[in-house]
């Protein structure tokens, strides 16, 4: 699976790409392995605050439900209509057209909160669940 530059991680296993003031976010590929065929996916309305560390949705698979964190605080703009008619897409492509919400940062913000794993800490969280 080839991951694009860039991205940060949560300990959760969510994943989030920065854009200016934007941060798109997803489910990483060790997630969406862990959870198996993902059946549907509840993500936060467009216009939802968001809080960083904070419970927004959830993914639900053939094994269980997996609640979904915000890893930034601001505003949901936009969310992945694709998956509510194909929640396999978080399966098939996690981090491209699996990806699930975009958030606008809380107070012009332009960086994502301290905390956040870069690719190798994010490696070695989960080399031994491999």
């Amino acid at each position: 699976m080839t991951v694009p530059p860039g991205l940060s991680y949560t300990a959760e296993h969510e994943w989030v790409a920065l854009d200016g003031a934007t941060a798109t976010v997803g489910i990483t590929d060790h997630a969406q392995r862990a959870l198996g065929d993902v059946v549907y996916v509840s993500m936060p309305a467009a216009g939802t605050t968001v809080t960083a560390g904070e419970p927004c949705g959830e993914v639900e698979s053939t094994k269980s439900v997996s609640d979904i964190y915000s890893p930034v605080d601001g505003e949901v703009t936009e969310i992945n209509a694709e998956i509510d008619d194909d929640p396999g897409l978080v399966n098939a492509d996690p981090y491209g057209a699996g990806w699930l919400f975009r958030v606008r940062l809380a107070d012009g913000a332009d960086q994502l909160p301290p905390g956040m794993l870069t690719p190798a800490e994010y490696a070695e969280l989960t080399k031994d669940t491999e």
